[in-house]
């Protein structure tokens, strides 16, 4: 039955990648809802793969009892009730980020896996797409820098204006900045760091350029620090990519330790090295750069494999809630509504 998954939910073009990647790891794609308040995404998602079935009715693929996956990049507010809907039909959910936008959903969610053993997965995608990450990653366990100090991460976006559907304006309905963007961040340091938790230092929300949106309280600005008994964190999180750039951001991570540092670029290297995925070393040795694109990511095969065996290689369901987690912690901190919380 995990070997068959449907698609539900064509809002963000993520989607493409988590189809794409899930039968690149040998996933048969039972078919698509075509179903969308963003025509651009359907469009995309059906010249990528000619070949897949639209099924008219949801229910159908909710109910098909051969299919054991739904893969959703639905408006992010519906993702929660959506993978409950599915799990209690005995299905596990790859959600596009952010997964989760509300306390309450969170604390669904969680009842809902205990009930009914099933799985509800974030795909963090500039973690699990991102081979320079899994080089990263390895560095640092394998002590290349010696011990973690620190990890900072920064993620600007292209705005995008004219492409973006209405649900994309409002955290009601697309999460807070840091629940949407932040999540990758959270993410990714607690995987360097090896733990499920972390203490939120500080939070900001700002709508700083009001007059670059259709809504006066777009959330184009977020900050977090965070930190546990391992290393603090720092994060940077915007929608200013100017429109020069080659890409839609010049996404940064620095990871620093007691000897040495790595600097990762995801997507580009403004120096002029070609592609993206460049990871650079500096040690009390040698400086290096890896030029990781194109390098084997594990995530998504490992994911398939969990599905058919119950394991947890590709990330564990209480890692995936502790992301979630803290990023509703650092929303609720930076609105100063620390108490609605309930986490």
């Amino acid at each position: 039955m995990t070997h068959r998954f449907a698609v539900i939910g064509l809002e963000h073009r993520h989607v493409y990648e988590l189809t794409h990647h899930l039968i690149e790891a040998g996933m048969d794609c039972a078919g698509y809802w075509p179903v969308t308040t963003n025509p651009h995404v359907l469009e995309g998602f059906r010249k990528r793969f000619p070949g897949l079935q639209a099924v008219a009715e949801r229910e159908r693929l909710m109910d098909d009892a051969t299919i054991g996956l739904i893969v959703t990049a639905a408006v992010p507010s519906e993702r929660a009730a959506l993978g409950v809907a599915a799990m209690r039909r005995g299905k596990d959910v790859l959600a596009d980020k952010p997964g989760i936008t509300t306390a309450e959903d969170l604390e669904l969610v969680e009842t809902v896996v205990a009930e009914t053993g099933r799985r509800f997965i974030v795909a963090f995608g500039e973690r699990w797409q991102s081979p320079a990450s899994v080089r990263a990653h390895a560095l640092v366990r394998d002590g290349a820098i010696g011990r973690l100090v620190s990890t900072t991460g920064m993620a600007p976006h292209r705005l995008n204006r004219a492409t973006r559907p209405d649900w994309f304006w409002h955290p009601r309905t697309n999460g807070s900045i840091l629940v949407d963007i932040g999540c990758h961040q959270i993410d990714s340091f607690l995987h360097l760091t090896g733990r499920e938790d972390a203490e939120i230092l500080r939070a900001e929300i700002r709508s700083v350029a009001p007059e670059r949106t259709p809504v006066a309280d777009f959330q184009d600005w977020g900050e977090m620090v965070l930190r546990n008994e391992v290393a603090s964190g720092s994060l940077q999180v915007h929608w200013f990519t100017p429109d020069g750039l080659a890409d839609w951001g010049d996404g940064r991570s620095f990871i620093l330790g007691t000897e040495g540092y790595i600097e990762l670029r995801q997507n580009l290297d403004l120096a002029g090295r070609p592609g993206g995925q460049h990871l650079f070393l500096v040690t009390n040795t040698r400086t290096e750069h890896f030029a990781c694109e194109g390098e084997p990511v594990p995530t998504f095969r490992d994911f398939a494999r969990d599905l058919r065996e119950r394991s947890e290689s590709a990330m564990t369901q209480s890692h995936c809630f502790a992301v979630c987690r803290l990023a509703l912690a650092a929303e609720a901190k930076a609105l100063g509504r620390e108490h609605d919380a309930r986490l």
